[in-house]
């Protein structure tokens, strides 16, 4: 019997470099249970599509989650789909968004 999985590979990918930035493709790899050569290629795909970004930092790729591109044939960006599975945002645009909330709230 084969294995029933809800999130495709390519989605397991994204939210491994969500969660953590600083990860080698074999890191990505072992913690989705691909090789690193499907890793590499997932990333890359992920990459061509816009979801994500690419840096050299000496001689290591950091990647970044773009939260705001939408998922293909749907109206949900990367980011809500992220966040649904438990992903919290970082740094100064989840700040504004926090802030923004709260007032909305009345808070």
């Amino acid at each position: 019997m084969s294995e029933l999985r809800f999130i495709t590979n390519h989605g397991l990918v994204l939210f491994s470099i969500a969660k953590s930035r600083g990860k080698t493709a074999r890191e990505i790899g072992d913690e989705v249970g691909v090789t690193e050569r499907t890793a590499h290629k997932m990333i890359l795909d992920l990459e061509q599509e816009g979801y994500i970004t690419k840096t050299k930092v000496g001689n290591k790729n950091m990647y970044r989650v773009r939260p705001e591109v939408p998922i293909a044939a749907t109206d949900v960006a990367v980011g809500e789909l992220l966040e649904v599975l438990g992903w919290k945002r970082r740094g100064r645009k989840a700040a504004a968004e926090t802030s923004s909330s709260s007032e909305n709230k009345g808070g």
